[in-house]
């Protein structure tokens, strides 16, 4: 008590604060170098036969007939000679071969996929990086674009935003007008099919950017900028996943007026539920008056709710469970992200059980969590194939 009090009657200045963010920024910096030594930058895991049968569909004797026929990459035995081992890249064209018809048409452009959500802590960056992940393992060419000041999305790239990531890096140059197509900031990342647009505390400016530029001209529609600013990147992947921020801000409705498709990772909570009602209220109120109010629509793939940090012990989220099912219905997917050890874990790494050793998958709480995911990204990618065969006519 002595020391709250002693605390609480020594003022603190700008100059403390800032002192304060930069020792902040150098433990970040320490940990980051820690959990991901010794060359401070991630790295993907690496599978063995039994995993690449998994993802491929394949049977041991089919396996090794192609390795035979040297017609696709051939992996590499291990210290011991017990085994044989692939890289992602390896492995993903592996994918991509197999699941050639499974993959986006040539005359189909990228799905643009939207992870939102009013709080904090839903799994919201969580859930986009997984999904990503999960899609390239599967063969899909990625996108990703971090919407959110914050960085978090970055940071589990392994960037640190406030000082890896430039202004050129971010969408920023393209709410400004400095820029008109998204081309600029992209970047490859460690995760091979991934590649990233990033984001830094500066872009908290385009909330001060974009409706300056609409008081300007009332014919600029600012909720629109990064819908055309992705135009040609969607003939060039096969899905983009936008992260936004914890709020209904420009950036966010620009995300979302860019999407096919919105996903909202929801845990079974009661603040979280009513926090979810205050979303779809305002953004129904926002696009009424952005769009319809001028003649316009929008129309979306799917609106998909994610059941996310579900506790099986709680008797109390079973009561909310009922309340989300009857408030999104069909919209509520059915699958539900547990909360397990194996993803605290995991983004205590600055990642997801996807970066995890595939090995980790025969634990009780890996395979938990794998098993949701991979059912989760499965789900995904059977709408985003939907809206490839709309899009041909199929």
């Amino acid at each position: 008590m002595d020391t709250l009090v002693l605390n609480a009657a020594r003022p603190i200045t700008l100059e403390a604060v800032a002192e304060q963010a930069d020792r902040v920024k150098a433990i970040v910096e320490q940990v980051r170098g820690a959990m991901l030594a010794p060359n401070a930058r991630k790295q993907s895991p690496t599978y063995n036969t039994a995993q690449l049968m998994a993802l491929t569909g394949l049977d041991k004797s089919q396996v090794d007939y192609r390795i035979r026929k040297g017609e696709l990459p051939t992996g590499r035995l291990n210290s011991t000679g017990s085994r044989r081992e692939f890289d992602l890249p390896e492995v993903r064209t592996w994918v991509r071969d197999v699941r050639k018809a499974e993959l986006r048409p040539e005359t189909a452009e990228a799905i643009t996929i939207s992870v939102g959500n009013f709080k904090g802590g839903v799994t919201k960056t969580t859930t986009a990086l997984t999904l990503a992940q999960g899609l390239s393992l599967r063969g899909h060419r990625v996108l990703v674009i971090d919407c959110d000041p914050q960085g978090s999305l970055t940071t589990l790239f392994g960037m640190l935003p406030d000082s890896e990531v430039a202004v050129d890096d971010t969408v920023l140059p393209l709410f400004t007008g400095e820029q008109t197509e998204i081309a600029y900031a992209i970047r490859p990342t460690y995760w091979d099919g991934i590649d990233l647009v990033a984001a830094a505390s500066f872009l908290f400016s385009a909330e001060f950017v974009l409706p300056a530029k609409q008081s300007k001209d009332a014919s600029f529609e600012f909720w629109n900028v990064l819908n055309y600013g992705i135009d040609r990147a969607r003939l060039e992947y096969d899905v983009i996943v936008i992260d936004t921020p914890p709020a209904l801000s420009y950036t966010t409705i620009n995300a979302l007026m860019a999407s096919n498709g919105i996903i909202m990772p929801l845990p079974p909570s009661a603040l979280d539920f009513a926090s979810s009602a205050q979303f779809w209220d305002l953004f129904s109120d926002l696009t009424t008056q952005l769009i319809r109010n001028r003649g316009g629509d929008k129309e979306f793939a799917f609106i998909d709710i994610l059941l996310a940090k579900v506790e099986s012990t709680d008797q109390a989220s079973s009561f909310v469970r009922e309340w989300i099912a009857a408030a999104y219905s069909e919209k509520v997917l059915p699958v539900e992200i547990p909360k397990t050890a194996a993803a605290s874990t995991a983004s205590a790494e600055f990642g997801t059980v996807y970066d995890s050793s595939p090995s980790n998958a025969n634990t009780r709480t890996f395979k938990r969590a794998f098993e949701a995911y991979d059912r989760f990204v499965e789900l995904i990618e059977d709408q985003a194939q939907t809206f490839w065969r709309r899009q041909i006519g199929g």
